[in-house]
């Protein structure tokens, strides 16, 4: 089993589109689609996308909640790393070897709450 999408709330989805966008480039995922409540970017395996919450509440950050990327290499945990604190994100823990993993811990715009890792590569 593993997941093949996830979905974080935003309650402005022009700047979520822009972070994202710039996130993603040149990554394997791509915005595929977006109407007036979700944009979607998408690889072959996997699809990530912001939403207006359903409900018409607005979208807060889960306390705990965590998105994992597998990126690679130390040199590319870094790299997002920086791409996210240059994109206006925040920093939850710098890149560093933790247990058998380099990894770095971020914060988007919405706060959600972002892993790099190089996956014990």
């Amino acid at each position: 089993m593993k997941i093949n999408y996830c979905v974080v709330g935003t309650n402005n989805m022009e700047a979520s589109i822009k972070f994202y966008d710039s996130f993603f480039e040149n990554t394997d995922l791509k915005r595929v689609l977006s109407n007036e409540r979700m944009t979607f970017w998408q690889c072959d395996d996997f699809a990530f996308a912001v939403a207006y919450p359903f409900n018409g509440e607005p979208a807060t950050h889960g306390n705990g909640t965590m998105i994992g990327f597998s990126v690679g290499s130390p040199q590319d945990v870094k790299k997002f790393y920086k791409k996210v604190i240059d994109l206006g994100g925040t920093c939850e823990g710098e890149p560093n070897q933790r247990g058998p993993y380099y990894s770095a811990y971020v914060r988007d715009l919405e706060k959600n709450k972002l892993c790099f890792s190089d996956a014990g590569s």
